[in-house]
């Protein structure tokens, strides 16, 4: 909504990218809320992200998923999303694809944990790969001094009321979690 997921995910590709031979490709979901909301909610117009259709998913080798969070779980944008995958599932077209997260919350109680783990069950239906960095980001996985987003299921920030930006921290998080997964994304493709 307010472009905070689409900047942990900007980081996220140059993570990808910085793995020889992977190439990171940055999509958005069909926005699914009436412009009229959408003006009430004061949201800034879109980018010029292109959409993702269910369709394109089965072209690619692996996934990092981000979204916002609405009351502990994924954006009603995203659900919308992955609820038109149903063709997908049906002939497990993702199975075996590896997938992780990241996320963004309005708040530190705003739900990182329970949006990860309600997230995790739409890549178990489709037979994906849960991959998460767990704590491989090493010593900014401990940070007290500063309010950090993000978990051992993925990246994460806290939007407040869209004005607080991703942190240096958060950033260099995403772009460690881009690394993470494209490098075994990679290994799990060359040994197919």
């Amino acid at each position: 909504m307010y472009g905070h997921v689409e900047k942990l995910a900007e980081e996220i590709k140059k993570g990808a990218s910085s793995v020889e031979g992977v190439e990171a490709l940055l999509w958005q979901v069909p926005e699914i809320l009436p412009q009229e909301v959408l003006g009430k909610m004061s949201a800034p117009p879109k980018s010029d992200v292109p959409i993702i259709t269910p369709n394109e998913l089965a072209e690619a080798d692996g996934f990092v998923f981000g979204f916002p969070t609405r009351f502990g779980m994924m954006a009603a944008q995203f659900k919308a999303f992955m609820d038109a995958t149903g063709g997908q599932w049906k002939t497990q077209q993702l199975a075996g694809k590896p997938a992780g997260i990241f996320f963004s919350t309005g708040s530190q109680g705003g739900g990182q944990e329970t949006t990860a783990l309600t997230a995790i069950t739409q890549l178990a239906h489709h037979g994906m790969i849960f991959v998460p960095i767990g704590y491989t980001f090493g010593a900014g996985m401990f940070e007290m001094n500063e309010v950090k987003g993000g978990s051992p299921y993925g990246a994460g920030t806290f939007a407040g009321d869209g004005s607080r930006q991703p942190t240096k921290l958060e950033l260099e998080q995403a772009f460690h979690q881009g690394k993470h997964i494209a490098a075994i994304t990679k290994k799990l493709k060359g040994a197919a």
